[in-house]
């Protein structure tokens, strides 16, 4: 209840906003709604998907989990001319990007990244959190952003901080991943990749050297990660996350 009331205080405003503006509702109190859905038996819907996290079989039957909800940017972006050549050049690379995540040293981190790489071929994401684009060797692209389902299919393996919106865009693209979970609930889901066989054990930021790296991003060619990795996508890519919970929401207002 405590956890529920914390996490409530955090969204308050932004949900406040949206009953506002799109539906035209009134706002919530600073006290969480949370008994008011369980009088109405108001469904509780999960965007993951069930073949990452599996519900647990205690769970109400108000509780959905649904599937990711995934905002697909692919059909309408364009990438610009240096990365398609870079792409085009040789095998494909690695991903190296951990999101919004600052709070280090960008240019130490990124000689890190560098180094661990080794020669190998790397898309380097700012981000929000700062990557240091300054004297990349020719084997490394840098970007400021791609939207993630366009250029994940693309990658040999994802190198990244282990944030679920992250996480989830590296399943559904169907190739293995390497993380670096900095906080919150990145260590979750770094822990949760390896065991389903889609990554290596997690490597927390602090304990991040340029040899593990290096062994976690070789970790990633292993036959049996990757064929595990491409089954798993094609099941997260079959799933409709996002048509189910608009189903179960239309459903529960009828």
């Amino acid at each position: 209840v405590a956890m529920r009331q914390l996490v409530w205080l955090g969204f308050r405003r932004m949900v406040n906003q949206a009953r506002r503006n799109v539906l035209g509702l009134g706002p919530w109190s600073l006290v969480h709604p949370g008994h008011v859905m369980l009088e109405r038996r108001w469904p509780v819907v999960y965007g993951f998907s069930p073949a990452v996290v599996p519900p647990p079989p205690d769970w109400s039957d108000l509780i959905k989990v649904t599937g990711y909800w995934f905002l697909d940017e692919a059909r309408t972006w364009q990438p610009p001319a240096g990365l398609v050549d870079f792409l085009g050049a040789g095998p494909a690379p690695v991903y190296v990007g951990f999101g919004s995540m600052g709070g280090f040293d960008a240019a130490e981190t990124s000689r890190l990244v560098v180094q661990a790489l080794n020669g190998r071929r790397a898309v380097l994401a700012a981000g929000w959190g700062g990557l240091d684009r300054k004297a990349l060797p020719e084997n490394v692209h840098f970007v400021d952003s791609a939207p993630h389902d366009w250029l994940f299919p693309r990658m040999a393996a994802v190198v990244h901080h282990g944030g679920a919106g992250t996480t989830a865009a590296a399943l559904r693209a169907g190739v293995p991943m390497a993380v670096v979970p900095f906080l919150g609930d990145q260590p979750f889901w770094g822990w949760r990749m390896e065991q389903l066989g889609v990554a290596p054990r997690p490597i927390p930021r602090k304990q991040l050297t340029i040899q593990n790296l290096a062994t976690a991003i070789a970790a990633t060619d292993a036959p049996g990660m990757r064929a595990r990795a491409e089954h798993l996508g094609a099941t997260i890519r079959a799933e409709d996350g996002l048509g189910q919970t608009v189903r179960i929401i239309e459903e529960a207002l009828s």
